[in-house]
Parts: structure tokens; sequence; C-alpha cells
């Protein structure tokens, strides 16, 4: 073949770069950094590149940290295998590397790279019983200020797995929702197209709020929480804040926006004269559309009355999936309670009892009948005679502080419930005329 020639990389070369990345990938090579990164590199960092005329046959990447240095990507064009391109590349970058000082010069491959003579070439020495471990930051630096702006943070990472029981309810949001988004081209692969917008609904203190955040959570993206009572106090009105707020969400390239109590800006339209209102649920009717056309961003609205929603925002093309939240069963209400007992009388207190007791409660009737439950057994502590605190103890070992079982027994009493037995009836009627699983 005719003389090939390395050359530093110039800006005019990325449309080769280009070309052999497309090759590499077409051989089911799956290189360690992306393709915005060599880019990156190749303009920031150090690059040569294998010329034969005006074409590039090869491309060596290179990028200095301290005295560690890193090979981000070397490659040559198929049929310019075998004549030893990728070890003059490597000699190559490595000169020009030189003034960094390096100790080190470090390369990753992944499996599937069958050919690694020009590091071998180059003294390169394979280093056994390593294992890469790689995590993707979810905010990049420029989209800091705009999640700032709009309030949002990222979550914990283990918040999904904070949510005890309700099976059948993550299940259901694990497959619907955080798959099909979390595995984008699998999903293509099936035909699947990823869920932009889902309603949440149920009684008041169920834990919507609770499963929005754990979706963002699992899916380890931005959270922005709407609050349609702080946007109607905007100079703009409160359609216009709402508007300015999704075109901020838009310059995000993921996020999970979380709209509570989302009656409150779409409300059932209608009457003389219209309410004023209803311009704002126009907008939002008009949002979501818009929203919809971008990818890796999920919409949630939570509402504690489905009925009084507009007809036309539940209307398919708008929501994917309208997902009923409802009490907590049997084991979501053991992990609850599990929460609020302290460390001290763990095992001394019967869950079980507490349990079948609390049977109607939601998520925030167990936190408030266990934290007076607490409440007045330190008070007891406190303020009662010694001899009249101290509950009766064969053994005559000194009796544990805090609540017992009959304290939390005491405190379910006296508490009333969130959810009357009347709406407990009309969210089951809601959930067979509504839903949408």
């Amino acid at each position: 073949m005719s003389v090939w020639r390395i050359r530093d990389f110039h800006s005019d070369d990325l449309d080769g770069i280009l070309h052999l990345w497309e090759e590499l990938t077409a051989l089911k090579i799956d290189p360690v950094y992306g393709l915005s990164e060599v880019l990156a590199s190749c303009e920031k960092d150090q690059a040569v590149v294998a010329m034969h005329g005006d074409e590039v046959i090869g491309a060596a990447v290179g990028r200095a940290a301290h005295a560690q240095g890193w090979i981000v990507f070397l490659t040559t064009a198929q049929r310019w295998q075998n004549q030893g391109i990728g070890t003059a590349m490597l000699g190559a970058l490595e000169k020009r590397m030189a003034p960094f000082g390096l100790a080190k010069l470090s390369a990753l491959l992944p499996e599937s790279a069958s050919r690694v003579d020009a590091f071998v070439n180059r003294g390169f020495e394979v280093k056994k019983n390593l294992r890469y471990f790689e995590r993707h930051i979810p905010v990049q630096r420029e989209e800091l200020r705009s999640l700032a702006e709009l309030g949002g943070r990222m979550l914990p990472r283990d918040l999904w797995e904070g949510v005890g029981g309700m099976q059948r309810e993550k299940e259901l949001l694990e497959r619907r929702l955080v798959m099909p988004l979390a595995k984008p081209e699998m999903a293509d692969q099936y035909g699947v197209v990823p869920p932009k917008a889902v309603v949440l609904f149920g009684p008041p203190g169920t834990g919507k709020t609770t499963f929005a955040k754990a979706i963002a959570s699992r899916l380890d993206w931005p959270f922005v929480e709407v609050f349609p009572s702080r946007l109607a106090a905007d100079p703009k009105g409160l359609a216009g804040a709402l508007r300015e707020t999704f075109l901020k969400v838009s310059e995000l390239e993921h996020v999970v926006v979380f709209i509570d109590e989302v009656e409150e800006i779409a409300a059932q339209r209608g009457g003389e004269p219209p309410s004023a209102l209803q311009g704002v649920t126009n907008e939002l009717l008009k949002i979501i559309p818009a929203f919809r056309e971008q990818p890796g961003r999920l919409l949630v609205c939570a509402t504690n009355f489905i009925r009084a929603l507009d007809s036309a925002l539940l209307r398919h093309g708008r929501f994917d999936y309208v997902v009923p939240i409802g009490l907590p069963d049997v084991a979501a209400r053991h992990a609850i309670w599990e929460r609020y007992i302290p460390a001290g009388v763990t095992g001394l207190v019967d869950l079980d009892v507490l349990v079948s007791s609390s049977e109607g409660f939601s998520p925030a009737d167990v936190e408030y009948a266990a934290r007076r439950a607490s409440q007045e057994a330190l008070e007891r502590a406190l303020f009662d005679s010694v001899d009249a605190a101290a509950p009766a103890n064969p053994a005559g070992s000194a009796a544990p502080a805090g609540p017992t079982t009959e304290d939390y027994l005491s405190a379910i009493r006296s508490t009333r419930t969130t959810v009357s037995a009347q709406v407990a009836a009309e969210f089951l009627e809601d959930i067979e005329r509504l839903a949408r699983l």
C-alpha cells in the first residue's frame, strides 16, 4: 500500500474520526469512552492521526491528569491493520504528552477488543485482577444553574428501596415507568415508547409524593417539584410562570417534574363566567404535548381528587398511565411502623398487633400515632414519679426507655384516620372508571 504518515490532530479531522468510530462500532466493539468524550479530548487534550493522502486512517487520543495519562481512543481503519500504524500513533502520542511529566500511561479496553499488538509493542503490560467501575454523573456542570433556579435537586439513591411494602404498586411503576426510561435502547428494540407523563391518584396521605421522589431516585434523575401556589405569586401570573418553568426544565438533559395537587391548576373547565383558572388549565394542556416531545424526562402529577381534573387532561396522548396509590397493605404498614420504633425497644414492641390495629391508616396516620406514642412515653418518663412510670418487671432489671406496645395502641385508638370509609369507597370507584395501567 501507499505510504502513510503520522501528524498532530487538526479540527478538520473530526469527520475522519467519526468515520473510524462508526467502523469500530459496526464491529460490535463498544469503546470505553463515549464519542462526545473522544471528540472533546481531540480538541482539548492530546491527539494524533494517521493519514494516507487526505484520508484519516487512524487516530490516537490521550488525556493527562497530574502524573497519570490515559489513552482515550486508539483505532486504525480495518484495511490498514497489521502495518504498525497503531504502534506508531502510540509513540507519537506519548511524545506529545511527555511535557506533562507522566509517571504512568494507562489504557482501558472493552473485552471485545481483540487487537492489542500496538500496546504490547509500546511496552504496555496487561494488569490482572482489575475491575472497572463507572458511574455517569446525572447533572452536568452547565445544567447546575438551571436546576438551582428551578429549586430542583438530586435525591438519595436509596429512596426506592425505602418504600416498604406496596409491592404491587412498586412492581407496576418499575415495569411501566422505570425500566423503559432507564433502558431506552432496549425499549426501542422491542418497540416500546418510554412513558413521558403519569398521574398518581388516591386518598390524601397515601404516599404519592413518596413514590414520585422514589421514581426520580431510582432513575438517578434530578427531581423538580412545581408548586402552583408559589407560581401564583409570580408577576407574570400563574399561566406565564408555568410556561416559563417548563421552558427552563427543557434545558436539563434528564428530569422528573412533579406537580402535587394538580387539580389546583387543571380543574374541570366550565361555568359562566369562565373561571380565572381556565387559562391556566389551557396552558397546561398546551405544555404537556411539548414536554412529551423531549427525550429523557418524565412528568408526574399527583391528585387526591381525580374527579376534579378536567376530562381533557386524562385523554390518551397526554398521560401514558393513570395509577392508583391506595392505603398501605399489611407489609407496608409493618415497614412504616418499623421505621418509627426506637432501636432501644425493637423486639419488645409487638409489631404484628400494631399492624393489625392500624388497618385503614395512611402512612401519615401511622407516623402521627408513632410520634404521639413516643411523645407521651417521654413525658411520662420526665414528669411522672419513677415508681409510677416504671412498668412491672419480674426479672428485676431496669425497663428499657421508650414507648411500649400499649403506648402505641393507645395512640392508635386516639388517631382519627385521614381516609374515611366514604373516601375509600369512592377511590375504588375511581380505579374502575379512570385507572389506566
